[in-house]
């Protein structure tokens, strides 16, 4: 008995590009999650198991709560153009992050850092879900928020793995700087075609918020 699996890898040019930009991120903050730990305890005076808690504490319970009103501004807005800043924005202090990590040595250093890795990703999660929910292909919406998945939790096993293998090459500092510079690549991507995310206004047309672009397949 054969078994034949085809799938049709063919996506819009939006998801495209947001698909590399999500691989991007996530695969240089998966180089952190290996390492991060064995860092801290290492560089900063003081750290305890609980110090590490409280850090993890603060990122995800800051993130969690600050995107409900960044979600909720950009939803009162019917134009991407805010979306796509708040996007642009928070691959930046994303990148700030991961550098300052570098410059970690107290424990107040690090409760600082995890606020602005907080505030990077409550601006990225909206944003980047509100563009890419828009933009996915008709028909195909299961498929392009699994392919999505997909790519980022193979980018993120991979770069786990890899995490370990560049701290124990090249340093610490060389993985946070690695992080730091994929969030930037992250942000060129999207740089690269504003065009296709913010298309020009025509006259006597109104923008639709929940829009399938006519080229969606080009």
């Amino acid at each position: 008995m054969k078994i034949k699996i085809n799938i049709d890898l063919k996506v819009g040019r939006v998801v495209k590009y947001f698909i590399l930009a999500d691989l991007a991120l996530l695969a240089g903050w998966g180089l952190v999650q290996p390492v991060f730990s064995i860092y801290i305890l290492d560089k900063v005076e003081g750290t305890t198991l609980v110090t590490l808690g409280m850090a993890a504490a603060i990122y995800w319970i800051l993130k969690s709560i600050l995107q409900l009103p960044v979600a909720n501004y950009l939803d009162k807005t019917d134009e991407e153009s805010d979306d796509f800043r708040a996007l642009i924005i928070s691959l930046f202090i994303g990148a700030l992050a991961a550098f300052s990590f570098i410059l970690v040595r107290q424990i107040w250093h690090l409760y600082v850092v995890e606020v602005i890795h907080a505030i990077a990703f409550a601006l990225y999660v909206p944003a980047w879900s509100a563009i890419f929910s828009r933009h996915v292909d008709k028909n195909r919406v299961s498929f392009d928020w699994s392919l999505d998945s997909t790519v980022a939790g193979i980018s993120a096993g991979v770069s786990g793995f890899l995490g370990g293998v560049i701290a124990k090459t090249l340093g610490f500092s060389g993985v946070f700087v690695l992080a730091g510079a994929f969030s930037l690549v992250s942000a060129f991507i999207l740089l690269m075609a504003p065009e296709l995310i913010l298309p020009k206004k025509t006259s006597g047309v109104k923008f639709l918020k929940d829009h399938t672009p006519t080229n969606i397949n080009k």
